[in-house]
């Protein structure tokens, strides 16, 4: 299967948002709450919610993890049929015991 361009550039993103620890961390996070508020986040990361967003902003970006807003918060999941198509059955395991 021949690849566009666009497809590539998009692959490209997704794993230069995974090659990060901090973001793996909150991937994983993640992976063991359903659905998780910026608020609770940053304690848990132990991070400035600053640099939380920022890192927040590049999963959203490379379509990772959702966003949904409740109230004045955002809370945040994992795009599991995105992580799922990318991932070996391996690396599903760590992110998403639950396809095991």
């Amino acid at each position: 299967m021949n690849l566009s361009k666009s497809d590539l550039e998009k692959y490209e993103q997704k794993f230069k948002a995974l090659a990060d620890q901090q973001r793996l961390q909150i991937i994983n996070i993640l992976a063991l709450k359903e659905s998780v508020c910026v608020c609770d986040l940053t304690p848990i990361i132990d991070m400035p919610q600053s640099k939380l967003s920022y890192h927040l902003k590049i999963l959203l970006e490379a379509d990772l993890i959702k966003k949904e807003k409740r109230g004045t918060w955002n809370y945040y999941s994992l795009n599991v049929s995105e992580l799922k198509g990318l991932l070996s059955d391996q690396l599903c395991c760590v992110f998403l015991p639950s396809c095991c």
